[in-house]
């Protein structure tokens, strides 16, 4: 059990949480929130006594051990399993496998396991100092952003692995769905402040909303009493008979507290701006290819896909299966090495990538960034932008060197505001960004009335965003036409499959063979039935949207009719009444039209769902 009492932690004037206490219970899974900058990782270090708090106090029982993941891991062995197997306890130092089987779930190939973990990337020497901290069994672990750098596979097999963690656990993560999926406790920093409380991240803001507009409703009303009671005093302290009541007034005054107004907490709050576009398709890709030299190994071969101008296409898979490459081929960045990418001419494209971060320029100010992108644009505009991005006033005039990660994506975002759009590619823009941000880009983005692509290994944007899918799973790219829950109903991740199987790679090698040929065939009909289907999802959505259009234009013909009829314009009345008759019919035919495709698509879906079933 872990204890936290009195604590309080400032810099300089910033003042991040004062006198509080806090305790996490044996077992307790606890996932801690709060905005960037608000004292979350300084938390997490003062409890591993890297930093000491201003005053008050942090117990633990006697040999309680904490394993923290420090995001610049320091190596000393020499080869990636070594490195992970030093994690394990003295009496389990001969249980390699379990170390093995750590690295294995958080992408390392058997192949990387004798690497040395200095040849390793930035992302996966993080993965590697994560396994070597999972097999050492903590009483306690601190995770600080675990789910960076890993790819989708790897974190649904991280949240697997928590559920089943026996010990206490602090996790900080952007991730909401991931947060919310292995914890059962949420901890808030908030208005220099923790509360902690049962349930996830939904019931936490709920409640510490729920709460201060109960404390705001108060504060109004006791505002409210006490004018009333400062308009009595003044009106009757010159009344003698009335001068024993005034006093009361005045005595009840000066004991009542009024409560402090609640300064308002900045927020994304932003939506992307629309470039006309009156065509059907902003880009096809047609069989495209791509390789980084004439002798290295393709990423993709053969991708087809057609970026319709409403749709919301995720690009899936996981790390080094080519989907950032495939998106800066979309963007024009670099050249396929067959095929060719066609844009329309009205499209607009709104590219944010990886590497976009590196491109900014250290020296110039947010507002500067926001200018280069054009020139011509004004200053106001930039400066709105600008506290858009949460950049306000001096702030604005911030170098982007002393920027933090998450800033920078801010002003990689605000970038993407100033001119405007119908097509965003979007390369992991979650990352660095705290839980609010990820939620105010999300709602930006089912508001944008233009088509949507994006990588990205945040399953709640998947499941929120997400109609289509390039999946770069199986060793290939294939376009799956359906929303993600589809996609892990109907075909699923390779490696999950794997792992279900129990230990397919230890198992003979015709059972593999046929399990692999089973994957193959579901993958099949899961591609053929979205094809034969999608003609149909199609014409189903756009008459609910026409319909949709119609009922908002015999509403206003009504309104109209009705304005008509009260002043006796019986010309108007009459051309009135034949336009709202003719919108009447044809929204009939509409819902006879959507009644049919309908129940062809349902006879369609359970038609394929029979033969998935049955491995037709």
């Amino acid at each position: 059990m872990l204890k936290i009492e009195n604590l309080s932690k400032s810099y300089g004037s910033q003042t991040l949480f004062r006198e509080v206490s806090v305790t996490i219970n044996r077992g307790e899974r606890v996932g801690l929130v709060g905005r960037n900058g608000h004292g979350k990782t300084t938390l997490l270090r003062l409890l591993t006594g890297e930093e000491v708090p201003d005053s008050g106090r942090i117990s633990f029982p006697r040999g309680y051990r904490i394993g923290y993941l420090d995001q610049r891991p320091k190596f000393a062995c020499r080869t990636v399993l070594e490195e992970a197997a030093l994690g394990l306890p003295d009496e389990e130092k001969d249980q390699t496998w379990r170390a093995e089987k750590v690295l294995g779930g958080l992408g390392f190939s058997r192949e990387d396991l004798s690497l040395s973990p200095d040849t390793l990337s930035g992302g996966y020497q993080v993965r590697l100092s994560l396994a070597r901290l999972l097999v050492s069994e903590p009483d306690l672990l601190l995770l600080d952003e675990p789910t960076n750098f890993l790819d989708i596979v790897a974190i649904r097999w991280l949240e697997k692995f928590f559920l089943a963690w026996k010990g206490e656990l602090l996790v900080v993560t952007h991730d909401r769905s991931f947060m919310d999926a292995v914890t059962d406790h949420t901890m808030g920093i908030h208005r220099q402040k923790i509360r902690k409380m049962p349930g996830d991240t939904g019931k936490y803001y709920s409640q510490i909303a729920a709460e201060e507009e109960v404390h705001e409703k108060s504060r109004l009303n006791i505002e409210k009493k006490r004018r009333q009671t400062e308009q009595f005093i003044r009106k009757f302290r010159a009344k003698a008979r009335l001068v024993g009541l005034v006093q009361s007034r005045i005595r009840t005054l000066e004991k009542q507290k009024v409560p402090e107004r609640l300064e308002a907490i900045r927020t994304l709050d932003f939506s992307f701006r629309k470039a006309p576009f009156e065509g059907k398709v902003v880009m096809e890709a047609r069989d495209v290819c791509y390789r980084w030299s004439p002798d290295s190994p393709e990423l993709f071969s053969k991708l087809h896909v057609v970026i319709g101008s409403q749709d919301r296409i995720a690009v899936i898979g996981p790390n080094g299966r080519g989907k950032s490459t495939f998106l800066r081929v979309l963007a024009g960045e670099l050249s396929p090495t067959r095929g060719e990418v066609r844009t329309h001419n009205r499209t607009r494209t709104g590219f944010y990538g990886q590497t976009n971060v590196e491109r900014l320029e250290p020296n110039r100010t947010v507002v500067e960034e926001l200018l280069s992108v054009e020139p011509d644009h004004s200053l106001t505009r930039a400066r709105s932008i600008g506290g858009t991005m949460m950049f306000e006033g001096d702030a604005a005039l911030k170098k982007v060197s002393v920027l933090s990660g998450g800033e920078k994506c801010r002003v990689l975002l605000g970038k993407l505001l100033v001119q405007p759009h119908n097509l965003l590619l979007l390369d992991e823009p979650t990352n660095h960004l705290d839980m609010d941000s990820c939620e105010a880009l999300l709602d930006a983005l089912e508001e944008f009335d233009g088509a949507v692509v994006i990588v990205t290994h945040n399953e709640m944007f998947l499941h929120s965003l997400a109609e289509r899918l390039l999946v770069f799973d199986r060793r290939s790219a294939s376009l799956f036409e359906g929303t993600y829950q589809n996609f892990l109903e109907e075909v699923g991740w390779e490696s999950e499959e794997e792992e279900s199987q129990g230990e397919g790679r230890r198992a003979e090698g015709g059972a593999k063979a046929s399990k692999k040929e089973t994957r193959k065939e579901r993958v099949r009909l899961a591609q053929e039935r979205s094809k034969e289907c999608k003609p149909f999802q199609d014409k189903v959505k756009q008459l609910e949207n026409k319909i949709s259009e119609m009922e908002k234009r015999l509403d206003h013909v009504n309104g109209e009719l009705i304005e008509a009829s009260t002043s006796g314009n019986g010309e108007r009345i009459s051309v009135l009444s034949r336009e709202f008759n003719d919108l009447k019919a044809e929204m009939e035919g509409c819902y006879q039209a959507l009644f049919e495709t309908t129940e062809k698509l349902e006879e369609m879906e359970e038609s394929w769902n029979r033969k998935m079933e049955n491995g037709e």
